[in-house]
């Protein structure tokens, strides 16, 4: 088995050793939540400080036309790198669940004509997409189902079926999805693509263009580390963008926002995409992590994001058969984070977290242990392993406090 010395040397040997730095962590933690809420990039105050002092307090409405006016599209440049989209695919607005509102929508109403209002979901899914697309679909007449999806396979689909919402990796088990292999499945049977990028932005390589991906949306504030509340970001594939329909329409999607005209155009480009004003401030965050992701190579940080996975879940095993390893070991099917089943999961964590190895629970009896490669060390991985055997083993978690249940868990 690994030892704490190797992990040393090989952190001394890894080429990106150095961006730990452009971070704020805690002393004496190792952080594991990075999947959840990624940490503060040492650079974000500064963009906060701009915006608030020098933008919005040296002129005032004048920031519109300063800058942020264009923040949406600019950002969404910015991002379109990480995911493979092209020019004017990708743009920053609202949250995950408005935005895949929007493209739900959107895809329902071209599918429409065909008598295609049913909406799938994969089975499992991260529980507000699932209540976005039955709400979605009721509301055009139709309804959703869920689907299982077996060893990269689709089942047999529905009749009426218009299109399916897909998570890239999975928020529970951390399961990676073939998502070339499944939006060809899905074009093949008719249906568009809808896939949610939210646990896999930042961490792995995404090539929605090469994938013929039809819609995508994701938040920025897990591996992009742009801050809670940040906003999210939403694609649109070039050839669907002329005939893809907005719900709600805003103002901000208006061809001409300014001629305050009382009836609606939709803009030509990706703006489309847009309801209301833009949070600027929160947007600075975004560009403060985005500067870190511009020097970087998507490529090297999934191979060391299988690295820690790796480390981690070898000492883990090879220490303790007391957990179960719900994600999976292959490679090509694999995140960036993973998970423990213990019938006594909640109290472990809290004594994890009390530890200094922050790590969070899914019910029933799931650990979520994220590995983002931007900041976390080969070291972090072993420690974090040794300390999850030495709780279980020691039983420290059976202390009455950690039975307690937080709001946020």
């Amino acid at each position: 088995m690994v030892t704490r010395d190797a992990c040393i040397a090989r952190d001394a040997a890894d080429e990106l050793a150095a961006l730990r730095n452009s971070f704020t962590l805690p002393p004496n933690m190792i952080y594991l939540l990075g999947n959840s809420l990624g940490p503060l990039p040492r650079s974000a105050p500064a963009h906060f400080q701009r915006v608030v002092q020098d933008e919005w307090g040296a002129h005032l409405i004048g920031g519109w036309n300063l800058s942020w006016y264009d923040e949406p599209t600019r950002l969404g440049e910015r991002i379109a790198r990480l995911i493979g989209a092209g020019p004017g695919e990708v743009v920053v607005a609202d949250s995950t669940s408005i935005n895949l509102m929007k493209v739900v929508y959107a895809a329902i109403e071209q599918q429409r004509s065909d008598g295609r209002i049913l909406v799938g979901y994969e089975a499992g899914l991260f529980p507000t997409d699932i209540y976005v697309a039955s709400s979605v679909a009721r509301s055009v007449g139709g309804s959703a189902v869920a689907l299982d999806i077996v060893d990269g396979e689709l089942p047999d689909l529905p009749d009426g079926l218009g299109a399916m919402v897909l998570s890239h990796v999975d928020y529970r088990s951390g399961r990676l999805l073939g998502m070339r292999a499944l939006t060809k499945q899905l074009h093949d049977r008719g249906v568009l693509a809808i896939w949610d990028l939210s646990h896999s932005v930042g961490a792995l390589p995404v090539q929605l263009d090469d994938c013929e991906a039809d819609y995508a949306v994701g938040c920025t504030y897990k591996y992009l580390n742009a801050g809670p509340g940040a906003p999210a970001f939403v694609f649109v594939r070039d050839r669907l963008l002329s005939s893809t329909r907005v719900l709600p329409e805003g103002w901000f999607a208006h061809r001409e926002p300014f001629a305050m005209s009382p009836s609606f155009a939709a803009s030509d480009d990706i703006r489309r995409l847009l309801v209301g004003t833009p949070s600027v401030v929160a947007c600075a965050g975004l560009h403060a992590s985005l500067d870190i992701f511009d020097s970087t190579d998507i490529a090297k940080l999934r191979a060391k994001s299988l690295a820690l996975t790796d480390l981690f879940t070898e000492v883990v095993t090879a220490t303790s058969s007391d957990v179960d390893v719900v994600t999976p070991m292959d490679p090509d099917v694999r995140g960036s984070h993973i998970t423990l089943r213990h019938e006594s999961a909640y109290p472990i964590v809290r004594a994890l977290i009390d530890r200094g190895v922050v790590c969070d629970f899914r019910a029933p009896d799931a650990m979520r242990f994220g590995f983002a490669p931007l900041y976390l060390r080969h070291v972090d991985a072993y420690d974090a392993a040794v300390a999850v055997v030495d709780v279980i083993r020691s039983e420290t978690w059976r202390d009455p406090r950690y039975a307690m249940r937080e709001t946020v868990t």
